[in-house]
């Protein structure tokens, strides 16, 4: 049995994560990891969300990943014993100053990617120092894992899918360099992701030669030399099984609920598909995974080298919030909402909010005072027919196809 572990930036991607077939989740803490710019678990909310996941039967796993100096020690020494309180169940940990500190706490201990772990000896070390899993470098080809498992009586988590890194295992200082904004530190700008021209340039600094947008194309390199693509492994999951990973990981922990949502079903029914003895591909995995943010597909290192550089987000679909949840009818499994856009019967919906997570469904039928239509307008309370339970303030977003 594969874990599938699905990042949580919020508790509405934390909703998501648990009704659409994760195992576990990871989230962040202000102060302490690799995703400082987008919102974060604060320590008094994270105490109702391992409460949330352990009601379920579920884990969860906190991040605290990133390069720590010696006020942030301090920092994550006082916070430490507040969060061991809370039962959650491993901290995700690069630094060995803070690997020290949280097993004198007795805490479990997963390495983070963060590390670059990529051989037997380091994985033994790290086996003495009391670390229960390894999230290994992604730069590690599917029979190294494979190779490395069978040597190792640690837990082996890989990434599975999600934005991929131009440099090694996250390890950049392009953003401290032209933003003073460390990488290392979780608070990267991307600088990677924009446009880039490449100039080359003599010794003597006498002559220059410029690539010109026309001249890159036909050199096979584009302005985005520096944004890989994402990876996505659901065609392979059958392979990544076989080679003993314990857990699947989902990047994402700035992406909002309906990604979380949308990327967690699709690979929860690809490994039940192959755990029930059944595997066999659906194209529809693929159709899904590209509604949502993405900058096209590639396999990573599982492989090959990855080649392939990526534009912006290559999503078939966008979603534009259209209206919102008045009230919820239990009796009748059907919503009030009120509207600020246009919705027809047959459109595809995301309901989306902290408890109800991201719920995606087509509009069945609508109704004003008990009359069936077929379209509601701006402005219009109307009733609309769900397939689970939402909530008042929840939010509506339109699926549209890209054109």
């Amino acid at each position: 049995m594969v874990e599938l572990l699905s990042p949580a930036r919020d508790f509405a991607a934390l909703n998501a994560a648990l009704n659409n077939g994760a195992d576990s989740v990871y989230v962040g803490i202000e102060g302490c990891n690799m995703r400082a710019n987008v919102k974060n678990f604060t320590l008094e909310s994270l105490k109702d969300a391992v409460k949330q996941c352990h009601d379920m039967d579920k884990k969860i796993y906190v991040c605290t990943n990133t390069i720590m100096k010696n006020r942030d020690i301090k920092y994550f020494k006082e916070i430490l014993p507040l969060i061991h309180s809370y039962e959650v169940d491993a901290l995700i940990i690069s630094d060995l100053g803070a690997l020290k500190v949280a097993r004198e706490q007795g805490m479990d201990m997963h390495m983070s990617i963060q590390a670059n772990i990529s051989n037997f000896e380091s994985l033994d070390l790290l086996d003495q120092l009391g670390v229960k899993r390894v999230v290994l470098s992604r730069e590690l080809s599917l029979a190294e894992i494979k190779e490395i498992k069978e040597n190792t009586p640690l837990e082996i988590e890989t990434f599975v899918h999600g934005a991929m890194c131009v440099a090694v295992s996250g390890r950049c200082f392009l953003s401290s360099y032209l933003y003073h904004k460390s990488a290392n530190c979780g608070e990267c700008l991307q600088p990677c992701r924009k446009g880039w021209k490449l100039l080359l340039e003599d010794d003597d600094g006498s002559q220059e030669f410029g690539l010109t947008q026309n001249a890159l194309r036909s050199h096979n390199m584009e302005s985005h030399i520096l944004s890989p693509r994402d990876m996505c492994m659901v065609k392979h999951v059958p392979d990544l099984m076989a080679a003993g990973i314990d857990a699947f990981k989902i990047e994402g922990r700035a992406r909002p609920a309906d990604y979380v949502a949308t990327v967690t079903r699709v690979y929860r029914e690809a490994i039940d598909c192959q755990e029930s003895g059944n595997w066999e591909f659906q194209e529809q995995w693929i159709a899904e995974l590209k509604k949502v943010f993405n900058r096209g597909f590639d396999t990573g290192f599982y492989f090959k080298t990855p080649y392939k550089t990526s534009q912006y987000n290559e999503a078939t679909h966008i979603k534009k919030d259209i209206g919102v949840v008045v009230n919820y009818y239990n009796k009748v499994s059907a919503a009030e909402i009120r509207l600020w856009d246009d919705l027809k019967v047959g459109e595809e919906i995301i309901i989306q909010g902290n408890k109800t997570g991201s719920l995606l469904q087509t509009v069945e039928s609508l109704q004003i005072e008990g009359e069936d239509i077929q379209e509601a307008v701006n402005g219009q309370n109307v009733g609309l027919k769900v397939k689970d339970k939402v909530r008042p303030h929840d939010i509506i977003y339109k699926q549209i196809k890209k054109q």
